[in-house]
């Protein structure tokens, strides 16, 4: 009887559903008549669009009764609107959409070809122009490359022309300056593991090219590397490890080296994780290093999975929508046949795909298990919520539900890193750039328990540093970690994750304290500040407190962990002292920081070999070799 009910109510849906839409049918061709397989048509104000298939026709059901807007996109050629199209009740609107090659005007390109004579040619385009060098690649059939302002492109022999414009954003880095102990006792911030930054300049050099300023973060440099660190002891989640020494580039001073190491995951754990992979495929990604590679990574990653994970495939172009509902990684050839069939093509409906990955990651929520969106893109979002502040508001409110976030970066060109970074400190997550397959395994194989499995959130650092001992400091890196010191006792202010395995390393380099201890703020009239007694008979420099919670819990926990001065002379520091401390240099350099002072490609190379010790992986022997070629590159 119940089942009855059920089918008759099921059959009624469908015919109410079907008494109040329509459907739109047609075909997308190029200017010769030959079908666009992968042509994206969006119903423009509407989630309802299409992709066009081999033979260029496509299909839009359920469309409710009305007029709308129909747009088609398609990497290489002019969108296309059709505006007034007219859906009915249970009939079928057929719109057919021929599209046009871009134009592009570049005036008088001068092409060396192979057998070294100059030719002249004139090619249509937009209205910006550049100079530069045309290079064939091969034989009649052959593109031609170009580069100039800012510029990229190709050419063939028929002369049609495709230009893309440079439109990487980095959020601007006003570096941390040397503050007075007297003045500022206290410096906070939270911590970060991201590795974005690291692998991004690994790409600018492995070009023959010095990344931008601002897309060096010092920190994620340093923290792309793991350290020999002690390993906790008990229930705490990590330990504090920590050492001073010279500092390289400024003998006068001193280099505080402070490292956290998570404890690793239990062998066998039965933790299941909930993942959903929310992948852009709009015609941006169009590129051999980005959805191409992309694929390949994904494809290491569900080799890794246990059997009983569970995997969703959402993707995202003019429209978002589900490929693969969630489904166990035991159905590994389902999975891998769902994410070979992606295609790029269209405009990038970023929020959507977002709103919708988190919908389907609450829906499948394991209550005691690892529940996390892996986000792919090139973070160049522009059709529905693209903002970043919107994105970072939606995530906000959806990373309570315990949901947590990773974010890889793809390509070059349109890539926009700031929106990244901030999306994955905002969403509980870790944010890293994917340059290669190497870097692939590495994210997501080699550190996968560090990747995707949290063992503390919101862990916060406060130092307070001893007058009496120091004179100043500064914070190498972390300027967008930051934090007020009343934050730090502030459970409901967001901070930094930590997975199982990973360290986190910080450095301060300090100016000891030679003289006197100035008891007083300036010249103000009302308030003077005196330090402690206790405070010159120690030998402790510095206190370090850290908060964190468990991943399931909303209150923090509290460490503390004081350093005592040290007289270790430099060469005697161990490895990961000197090793960060050359990572750190680099950055530096790269950066052209005003704090540089002494540093040189040279020490740096100095330090890092004699510091590379134990590298299983090759990383920091890679490392050396970008040192090198960055300081060819300088000359």
């Amino acid at each position: 009887m119940k089942r009855t009910v059920l089918l008759l109510l099921l059959a009624f849906s469908i015919i109410v559903f079907a008494q109040t839409t329509g459907k739109i049918k047609g075909t997308v061709l190029d200017e010769t008549g030959q079908p666009l397989p992968g042509a994206n048509i969006i119903v423009v104000g509407t989630t309802w669009g299409a992709e066009s298939d081999k033979d260029g026709l496509y299909s839009i059901i359920g469309v409710r009764a009305g007029t709308y807007t129909l747009r088609c996109e398609f990497i290489g050629y002019s969108p296309k609107e059709v505006k007034d199209v007219k859906v009915r009740v249970g009939l079928t609107t057929t719109q057919n959409f021929k599209m046009s090659a871009q134009e592009l005007e570049l005036e008088m390109l001068e092409m060396s070809v192979d057998t070294n004579r100059k030719v002249k040619k004139d090619v249509t385009a937009s209205s910006r122009q550049t100079d530069g060098e045309l290079h064939f690649r091969g034989g009649r059939a052959a593109e031609v490359n170009f580069a100039g302002d800012g510029l990229s492109g190709s050419l063939n022999v028929s002369g049609e022309a495709r230009i893309e414009h440079n439109t990487e954003e980095y959020s601007t880095i006003t570096e941390n300056n040397f503050k007075k102990v007297t003045e500022d006792p206290l410096s906070t911030f939270s911590i970060d593991v991201d590795a974005a930054s690291y692998a991004n300049m690994r790409r600018f050099i492995n070009q023959n090219q010095m990344p931008y300023r601002d897309a060096v973060r010092i920190e994620e440099m340093i923290n792309y590397f793991d350290y020999d660190y002690k390993f906790p002891e008990g229930d705490v989640p990590f330990a504090i490890n920590t050492e001073i020494s010279e500092c390289p580039w400024n003998k006068a001073d001193r280099l505080v080296h402070i490292g956290l190491q998570g404890k690793k995951m239990e062998q066998g754990s039965d933790v299941k994780s909930n993942f959903v992979f929310l992948l852009d495929v709009s015609g941006s990604m169009n590129d051999p290093n980005k959805l191409p590679l992309l694929k390949k990574s994904f494809g290491l990653l569900i080799e890794a999975l246990k059997p009983t994970d569970r995997i969703a495939i959402v993707v995202y172009a003019g429209a978002a929508g589900i490929v693969l509902p969630s489904t166990e990684v035991s159905e590994k050839k389902t999975i891998l046949e769902a994410l070979e069939k992606l295609q790029a093509g269209g405009s990038t409906a970023g929020g959507a795909g977002i709103k919708l990955a988190y919908d389907i990651a609450e829906k499948y929520l394991i209550k005691d298990g690892n529940n996390r969106i892996i986000l792919a893109t090139d973070g160049d979002f522009n059709v529905g919520v693209s903002s970043t502040s919107e994105l970072v508001k939606m995530m906000e409110e959806k990373r309570n539900k315990g949901i947590f976030l990773t974010i890889l970066g793809f390509g070059m060109g349109n890539y926009k890193d700031g929106r990244m970074e901030e999306m994955a400190d905002k969403g509980n997550g870790n944010y890293f750039y994917i340059d290669n397959i190497l870097e692939a395994k590495k994210v997501l194989v080699t550190e996968l328990a560090g990747t995707m499995y949290t063992i503390a959130k919101d862990v916060k650092i406060q130092i307070e540093f001893n007058p009496a001992k120091i004179e100043s400091y500064r914070l190498i890196g972390y300027e967008n970690r930051l934090l007020n010191k009343e934050d730090f006792e502030d459970d409901k202010k967001d901070a930094g994750e930590l997975g199982a395995g990973h360290t986190v390393t910080a450095l301060y380099e300090i100016v000891p304290m030679t003289g006197g201890v100035q008891d007083s703020r300036g010249d103000l009239k009302y308030q003077s500040v005196s330090t402690k007694k206790d405070a010159y008979t120690t030998d402790e420099i510095m206190n370090i407190k850290l908060r964190y919670k468990e991943p399931k819990e909303d209150q923090s926990k509290l460490i503390e962990h004081p350093l005592k001065n040290s007289d270790v002379v430099l060469e005697k520091s161990s490895n990961n002292f000197r090793f960060s401390a050359a990572v750190a240099e680099f950055g530096m350099l790269l950066r052209d920081s005003q704090f540089k002072k002494d540093s040189s490609y040279d020490q740096v190379l100095e330090l890092a070999k004699a510091s590379k010790g134990k590298d299983d992986f090759g990383y920091r022997a890679e490392f050396i070799q970008l040192v090198e070629k960055a300081k060819l590159l300088k000359k």
